[in-house]
Order: structure tokens, then C-alpha cells, then sequence
């Protein structure tokens, strides 16, 4: 559908919708604030943002004043990718599941792309359906997530600041967790925590780390745990099994095993080679 195309009702200034629908959507000129689950959503320049079937949006009308608003949605029934390999496939693409902040900013050329690409898909939609129809339209839906998924790996690199700052915050939340009793209480801090003190999703801080850093989430976990550990094993002289205790490890055998496994030592190797 072409954002021209749906009339904006003023009796309803705030609207919160459940789509049963995949929902990818580019939208210019908006006259209102976003908000997917309970965040605001970085949607004040033209961008494309994408939902999963059963997530939570809500629109708040900003402007009084009539604002022509251009662009388009497009609206994926899961039942129409059934018995398709996309219908295995499309939750793998990350930005579905974005929620804080991570919009797709796209360039005009990038723009111009997709829009041919949704152009075919209308045009294949109102042909007459024959038994190539779905297949044709399957590919293209592909297709455009494919570019989606290139045009967000060049925004992590393009928009670095962004992604930088939250590099920074990474490291200085890290740093504080290993340095309060946090360990000692709740044992090695885990992706979800890290994403929701970052106030991103996982998904988007995989693919930032990845790109900028070719590693995940948890392996900066366990990299930052390793060099608290050589810290500990280099500067004191408290056991393998209490340096373990204090990591937040309930068995010192699965500490040194992840010691060997991103050192090749065993953690008194480690000790003996540093003395």
C-alpha cells in the first residue's frame, strides 16, 4: 500500500496496533511518534523499519496540520511463505526484531532499489495469479530483505558514532560489572542483560559488534572475564578455585576450561609462564 493512499482519522490522535502480518515499511514526511513496545522509535527522517507478526506498535499524531506523507508498506501473511524455505528463514533476518532506536536510514540510491523491488512485487500481485505467482513474489520479498540486510551492515559502519558510543558504553558497563560484587551474586552477566543496559536488542548488538568488531556479544563477556582472570592469576596468589569462585564460576573445572579454550594454557600454566 502507498502511504498517499490511507486516510488518517482525527478522532484518533494515539493508536496501538498487533499486525498477524510481517510489516516492512519505508515512510516519509511523518506527522507522528512511534513507538515499537514501549520505545520510541528513531523515525523522524525517511527510513525503513521492519515488524514481526504480534509485536506491539503504537502511532501518536504530532502535527495538526495535514502533512502529505509518502512511501509504502508492505504486509506478509505467514501463511502466504508457508511450505516456502523464506517461512524458515525470514526470522533469521535480525531486524525484525529491533526495538530501541534502529531504524534503516537509506541512502536515495539504496531508496531507489527497493522501490523498483516493491514495484515488481505490486506489479506481480495485481497480474493474474497463475501458478508462478507466489514463487515470483517469494523471490522478490528475498530479494529485498537481502538488500536490507547489506544496507543495515553498511549503516553500522556509516554511522559510527552511534555505533562507537555504544562500544564505549559496552566496555564501561563491563568493566564496572567485573569490578563490583556483581560476579560474586549473580555469576558472569548474560546477553540480555548487557542489551537491556545498553538499551538495544541483542540482535542489534550482534550485528554492531560483528561488523566492527567480528566478534559476538558473548565473546566480549568472555574476553573481559579472561583478562580479570589474568589479572587475578598474574597479581595474587589466591588459588585457581577461588579466582574461579570470584568469576562467578560454581566449578572451577568449567572455568579453566574456558581459560584453555581462548588462552591455549590452563590457568596455572598461565601463572607459571607469567612468574
Amino acid at each position: 500500500m502507498n502511504y498517499t493512499d490511507i486516510n488518517h482519522s482525527p478522532e484518533y490522535n494515539v493508536t496501538s496496533w498487533v499486525l498477524d502480518f510481517y510489516s516492512i515499511s519505508l515512510k516519509r514526511n511523518p506527522a507522528v511518534k512511534m513507538k515499537y513496545g514501549q520505545q520510541e522509535y528513531d523515525f523522524d527522517e525517511g527510513i525503513l523499519f521492519f515488524m514481526a507478526p504480534g509485536q506491539v506498535f503504537r502511532v501518536e499524531v504530532t502535527d495538526s496540520l495535514p502533512v502529505r506523507q509518502s512511501g509504502w508498506i508492505l504486509l506478509i501473511h505467514p501463511d502466504f511463505l508457508w511450505n516456502t524455505p523464506l517461512a524458515n528463514t525470514i526470522r533469521q533476518y535480525d531486524y525484525f526484531d529491533y526495538s530501541v532506536n534502529e531504524a534503516l536510514f537509506l541512502s536515495e540510491k539504496e531508496e531507489s532499489t527497493l522501490n523498483s523491488i516493491v514495484q515488481l512485487i505490486r506489479q506481480e500481485y495485481h497480474s493474474n495469479i497463475d501458478k508462478f505467482s507466489q514463487s515470483i513474489i517469494i523471490s522478490q520479498i528475498e530479494t529485498l530483505l537481502q538488500y536490507s540486510e547489506r544496507f543495515y551492515h553498511r549503516q553500522f559502519i556509516t554511522r559510527k558514532k552511534a555505533s562507537h558510543q555504544i562500544l564505549d558504553q559496552l566496555e564501561k558497563l563491563l568493566n564496572n560489572y567485573f569490578s563490583s560484587e556483581a560476579l560474586l551474586e549473580k555469576g558472569l552477566p548474560t546477553v540480555q542483560y548487557i542489551s537491556e543496559n545498553l538499551n538495544v536488542s541483542p540482535s542489534y548488538l550482534r550485528g554492531i559488534l560483528n561488523v566492527l568488531t567480528g566478534q559476538s556479544t558473548q565473546q566480549h563477556i568472555h574476553n573481559k572475564l579472561i583478562e580479570k582472570a589474568k589479572e587475578k592469576l598474574s597479581t595474587t596468589n589466591l588459588s585457581v578455585s577461588e579466582i574461579a569462585y570470584e568469576l562467578g564460576f560454581e566449578h572451577p573445572q568449567s572455568f579453566s576450561k574456558l581459560f584453555k579454550i581462548k588462552t591455549k594454557l590452563s590457568p596455572l600454566e598461565f601463572r607459571q609462564s607469567f612468574n
